[in-house]
């Protein structure tokens, strides 16, 4: 029997991002930062404490120098800093090949000057990947993507806060993918064309989704869940070979202390303080310890599936 993997992940997407998905004015400069300022430190201490180490899904557009420095520290840490493209383009799979390649080529530019090495991974933003993305990513030979997410738990809701944000009159900048990735393998696969199928194309680790009902095995889900319900949540993930828990920087944000009250009304997980938060984290790390899972990061995982054939 091959050894269970847990991979932990964060998507460093700055707090500008999630105005853009409810379509709210950008931020003043203070909470503009609070991701790297505020919750990045949170989440490193976590880790420390838990001796995780995770892999940092950064966009390039972030990294001044002060971000690039704190990446820097967490690759000297130990962890794996990854690309989640140049600035974020949440309509990234509407715009064209040259487009998709300089926000893939760029981002990992960026990673690899800030942190003097040059990111493996990938991973889209707002999940949403095309066949056309992965021939990119193919063409510059990354050597894994972690952006499919097969869970209608998820995609539903989403189509649903989309349109609730136009009828109050506001534009979300977040897209839905194509609905038939809900069929997608929920385990480690090479993908085919259509990505969602298997083949022989770039390796994909997909986001966490439990057996059975596919509900999501994601930061939002763990940490509105409590403790209680973020180990009920990984007992009914517990069994698949790799655990894919990917987090966003946020799920360590504090409303209160990092200047967020302005999104508490449209981001149900800034009504749980940060401390809280990091309870449920807590419990769905010490729960996958409990199953068996060994930590890695993405870039790890990605090495033992190839060299199991996946």
């Amino acid at each position: 029997m091959s050894e269970r993997l847990a991979a932990l992940s964060v998507d460093l997407d700055e707090i500008g991002c999630y105005a853009a998905i409810h379509g709210l004015a950008p931020p003043t400069e203070a909470a503009a930062r609070a991701i790297y300022d505020k919750a990045l430190p949170r989440l490193s201490r976590l880790f420390d404490a838990a001796g995780v180490r995770a892999t940092f899904f950064a966009i390039g557009d972030d990294l001044d120098a002060k971000n690039g420095a704190a990446l820097r520290a967490l690759v000297e840490a130990g962890h794996e800093v990854a690309n989640h493209s140049r600035s974020h383009l949440y309509d990234l799979t509407r715009r064209s090949r040259e487009v998709v390649r300089d926000e893939v080529e760029g981002g990992a530019d960026a990673i690899e000057r800030a942190t003097g090495v040059r990111p493996v991974g990938f991973r889209a933003p707002g999940y949403t990947i095309t066949d056309e993305v992965f021939g990119v990513l193919a063409e510059l030979g990354v050597a894994y993507d972690s952006s499919v997410f097969p869970c209608p738990a998820y995609y539903a809701p989403k189509v649903a806060a989309i349109q609730w944000i136009r009828l109050r009159g506001r534009r979300s900048r977040s897209i839905v993918d194509d609905p038939r990735v809900l069929s997608a393998p929920a385990d480690p696969y090479r993908v085919g064309v259509p990505y969602w199928r298997r083949g022989d194309g770039v390796l994909e680790l997909p986001i966490g989704v439990t057996r059975g009902a596919r509900l999501p095995y994601i930061g939002t889900s763990v940490v509105l869940a409590g403790p209680r319900g973020a180990r009920a949540l990984t007992r009914m993930i517990a069994g698949r070979p790799l655990v894919s828990l990917e987090l966003h920087g946020i799920d360590l944000a504090d409303a209160g202390e990092d200047g967020l009250g302005f999104l508490v009304p449209h981001q149900v997980d800034l009504r749980r303080s940060a401390a809280a938060k990091e309870a449920s984290l807590r419990a769905a790390i010490e729960g996958l310890r409990d199953a068996g899972y060994r930590f890695v990061t993405c870039a790890e995982a990605a090495r033992a599936f190839g060299a199991r054939g996946v």
